[in-house]
């Protein structure tokens, strides 16, 4: 029987970089599915409790120009 994973690794090491780099992040993916997916929706739980502090006026809020011109004082 074929090494399966074997091959597929000899096949994957013939693909330009940017495609095994590609295909290196899809397998990981592929493994942490279930983490990635109750990340993305505490991140969607804590975005719309951002936004509605945000609508009721909760929220400190400053000018991009400004925040940019303290971003490059700090970074030049």
């Amino acid at each position: 029987m074929p090494d399966l994973v074997a091959e597929l690794a000899e096949q994957a090491r013939t693909l330009p970089a940017d495609e095994r780099s590609r295909l290196v992040e899809l397998l990981l993916e592929s493994l942490h599915e279930s983490p990635l997916a109750e990340v993305e929706a505490a991140w969607a739980k804590e975005i719309e409790r951002r936004v509605a502090a945000h609508e009721r006026g909760e929220v400190e809020t400053f000018a991009a120009e400004d925040v940019f011109a303290e971003a490059r004082r700090i970074a030049p």
